[in-house]
């Protein structure tokens, strides 16, 4: 159907053949973008000049007007309909009001959302004065039916009143972009980004053609109108993916999306989506400036001029060699010659960054365009300055935007095309690739004094990640891309090896802390032999703590710190010469030797519980105190618990099997969270009524023993449960009358979870080479009630022993390692590990 066949259909005396005509339109996949809007606003036009046309009758001083979106002919699928119905009031109100009727009506009639108003031209300069968003709608006043002059009248009255208003009006409107962008978030690292409310959306390209309308400052145009057409592209694709008006790209919406659009995936959708909002924040940033700068530039110069004769002075201040700030902006000196100097577009950012400047646009857009590149390698002087820019903390980010919106970034560094606006969908990053490896350099330039080498920790931030651009472990690829930038960067052959070394190992620590038993000088041993010297160990100890704090909340706390610091210390005594010692069964505190006796005289299990919180100090490490209420960062629940080897009569044979999955369960149950599990068991002597001392030994061969369990463990949310109730739910799961596998299935279909994206499945390994002493199993699935539960009974029923449990959870996705033996306590045959791995793999699909 042609165009001409769409308006023909359209006027059908009814609103059938508008409905028909829209459909027909919304199904032509050959006209998406803006010829689709065009067409659509076009075809709406025709709808409603008729419907006025045909209610009107002799009235005069009478227009349809579209405002807002469809003012701008920018109509998507399933848009609101915003329409003012204007008068010059000389009609009467019952005839005004029964033309409204006749044209709103249908509207309602055919499901289309609608936002509408009655007003004479007085009212709607009253109603545009007290609200902003009616003036920003006004702006955009398009006419549709009537008199044209009441209309014309509309729009010059408008006009005039925003630019002679807009000195006051304009800080309001930034004030409601700043709001709605806390509220909203930033668009171009959302993994459920809003399209028009967002910062870098729709609405902000709205905003940034209010500015200029108000003829006090303009916006960069380059790129933004391809910006702003592309988040209308999507958000129409979206609109007919859900068949409702929708802002929010959701996630299991964006396969659809991006095919609907012929985009290769959702990634490739999502990374378009980032760069258009890219280009969208970084023109609000410079256009909110000029703003500010026109603004006070008013109400300043009066002043100077009443003072001082003539053209009052320019105020240049140097920076550094041929840059200079001037009027809050660093620029370039007029004697700056960026053609013949290849350093100066680092020099001027290092400049700017170390003074909590902003860039010019016109130095920046200068520095593109003449620059010549640097050689290979940089000279000194460009590695000092690259180091001196990344060294200044949160003032870098908006110095380093500014250099990738002209380009400069990749031209310094190529292999940044891969990672620029990468989204990352892991719940526990906040941020796109890119921008999570320039906020590890913040983060890591305030651990500098930490370090010998701050050079290259600051390079090592920048570049930890930068292997996620390519397929396979990013920390393998990056270490490749690492010496090659290394060497373009000129750096000497050893510190190269060390920044390789660096981003290979980014995650060694951490992964290590949480995931393996840190009294095994198996695990100890592997650190070091991977890390190789002190300097490096110190370098990739503040690298572990910035690339975490620069993820998320969910991926570094004082707990973890606190393990990462351990693993550091005895890494540490290894390679100044010491042998790491051989775990020795720790002897029991003076409170499990209680619970461990009141265990056995009761031949039943017996629990304490406490609350801990901890606090940083400045150097590093945690002090822990009891209280829940310290207003500290919480640690979490300490839980021990003491299990006779030998039961009452009746009940089960031993608890030494099951203790795992049971406890597990019985946590899992009460909303508490594993972090860590410890097993152990204690020797007592018979026939002692007293507190007697006690052994280590392995309790569940010993019939006077006592298997005690150390977990750490945290509230899921809400206070911690009552140690009663818990202990009791303890005895009933260790005796089998508490089926807790139906328990936990009750509550999730009671509680049914939003259905979301599908997860990848659960992968189980061996760890090769991870200790001497035990088999450790390594489990990652997606985070679940009752997870470890179904872990220790996959486990146990193959007769296993779980020696401990490192639990570690990031976001939606659990990584757990677990030591197990055989029921001698010795390691695993290769094959058996394999045979165990598999069934829990098989277990956790089931």
């Amino acid at each position: 159907m042609t165009s001409t066949d769409v308006s023909t259909a359209a006027e059908d005396s009814g609103p059938g053949g508008y409905a028909a005509a829209r459909l027909s339109l919304l199904q032509q996949e050959a006209r998406p973008g803006p010829s689709r809007r065009k067409a659509l606003s076009a075809l709406t036009d025709d709808w409603l000049n008729g419907l006025f046309t045909a209610a009107a009758g002799g009235l005069r001083g009478v227009a349809l007007v579209a405002v807002g979106g469809y003012g701008r002919g920018e109509l998507s699928p399933r848009s609101d309909l915003d329409l003012l119905l204007l008068h010059d009031g000389s009609a009467p109100a019952a005839d005004i009001a029964r033309l409204a009727d006749r044209i709103w009506y249908p509207v309602w009639d055919l499901g289309l959302d609608l936002d509408h108003s009655v007003r004479t031209l007085g009212e709607a300069r009253r109603t545009a004065a007290d609200d902003l968003k009616a003036q920003l709608g006004l702006l955009d006043a398009r006419h549709l039916a009537g008199d044209l002059g009441t209309t014309a009248a509309l729009r010059t009255t408008v006009l005039a009143d925003w630019r002679n208003q807009a000195p006051k009006r304009l800080p309001h409107l930034r004030e409601l972009c700043e709001e709605r962008a806390q509220r909203a978030g930033e668009l171009q690292y959302l993994l459920e980004p809003d399209l028009k409310e967002a910062r870098g959306g729709l609405r902000d390209a709205t905003a940034l053609r209010a500015v200029a309308a108000s003829w006090l400052a303009d916006a960069p145009r380059e790129g933004l109108d391809d910006a702003r057409r592309r988040l209308l592209d999507v958000r129409d694709a979206l609109h007919l993916t859900t068949g409702r008006s929708t802002d929010r790209l959701a996630l299991q919406e964006q396969d659809q999306v991006a095919a609907a659009l012929g985009l290769l995936d959702a990634d490739t959708l999502l990374r378009q989506v980032y760069e258009s909002a890219r280009t969208l924040s970084y023109a609000a940033d410079v256009t909110w400036r000029e703003v500010g700068r026109v603004l006070r530039s008013r109400s300043v110069r009066p002043r100077l001029r009443a003072m001082l004769p003539g053209k009052p002075p320019v105020d240049r201040s140097p920076l550094a060699e041929g840059v200079v700030e001037q009027d809050g902006e660093v620029g370039l000196a007029r004697a700056a010659r960026p053609e013949r100097d290849p350093v100066l577009p680092l020099r001027a950012a290092a400049a700017a960054a170390q003074a909590g400047l902003p860039l010019s646009l016109h130095t920046v857009r200068r520095l593109a365009a003449t620059t010549r590149p640097l050689p290979t390698p940089w000279p000194a002087e460009a590695r000092d300055q690259l180091v001196t820019l990344l060294g200044a903390g949160r003032s870098t980010v908006p110095v380093w935007e500014a250099l990738e919106a002209e380009g400069l970034i990749t031209r310094l560094l190529p292999d940044w095309e891969r990672v620029r606006c990468r989204p990352q969908r892991n719940a526990v990053h906040t941020w796109t690739v890119d921008r999570h490896l320039v906020e590890t350099a913040v983060r890591a330039a305030s651990l500098t004094r930490r370090v010998s080498r701050p050079d290259l920790l600051l390079v090592a931030a920048l570049l930890h990640d930068i292997g996620k651009g390519w397929p396979g472990d990013h920390s393998v690829a990056g270490e490749i891309i690492t010496r090659d930038v290394a060497g373009r960067l000129g750096f000497d052959r050893h510190d190269t090896a060390v920044l390789a070394t660096l981003v290979r190992h980014h995650l060694l620590l951490v992964e290590t802390a949480t995931r393996r038993d840190l009294d095994d000088p198996a695990t100890v041993r592997s650190v070091a032999d991977a890390v190789g010297s002190q300097t490096t160990l110190e370098l990739l100890h503040a690298l572990t703590e910035a690339d975490a704090l620069a993820t998320g909340p969910a991926a570094w706390s004082a707990w973890r710190d606190s393990l990462v610091t351990d693993l550091v210390g005895r890494v540490g005594a290894v390679l100044a010469g010491e042998e790491p010692e051989e775990p020795a069964v720790p002897a029991p505190t003076a409170e499990q030797e209680r619970l461990a006796v009141e265990a056995y005289r009761t031949r039943g299990p017996v629990l304490a519980l406490h609350a801990r919180a901890e606090t940083l100090n400045r150097d590093g490490a945690d002090d822990a105190v009891d209280g829940a209420d310290t207003g500290q960062e919480p640690l979490g629940v300490e839980l021990v618990l003491a299990l006779p080897a030998r039961p009452a009569q009746g009940a089960r044979e031993s608890y030494a099997m099951g203790v795992l999955p049971a406890v597990a369960g019985v946590l899992a149950l009460h909303r508490l969270t594993v972090r860590t599990a410890e097993l152990s068991g204690v020797s007592l002597p018979r026939g002692l009524d007293g507190a007697p001392r006690s052994a280590p030994a392995a309790a569940a061969d010993d019939p006077a023993g006592v298997l005690l369990l150390n977990w750490r463990v945290a509230a899921e949310y809400g206070s911690l449960p009552q140690a009663a109730r818990l202990r009791a739910d303890l005895v009933r799961a260790l005796d089998g009358s508490l089926d807790i596998r139906a328990r936990l299935a009750e509550r999730d279909a009671a509680y049914p979870r939003r259905r979301g994206i599908t997860a990848p499945p659960p992968r189980v390994r061996v760890a090769p080479a991870a200790s001497h002493h035990a088999t450790v199993i390594e489990v990652r699935a997606q985070d679940a009630p009752g997870l470890l539960h179904r872990i220790g009974q996959a486990l146990e029923g193959d007769g296993l022993r779980v020696r401990s449990a490192h639990v570690s959870t990031l976001g939606a996705n659990a990584v757990d390692a677990f030591y197990v033996t055989d029921a001698g306590g010795r390691p695993l045959g290769e094959e058996e590990a394999a045979r165990v791995a598999k069934g829990v793999e098989e277990a956790l699909r089931g």
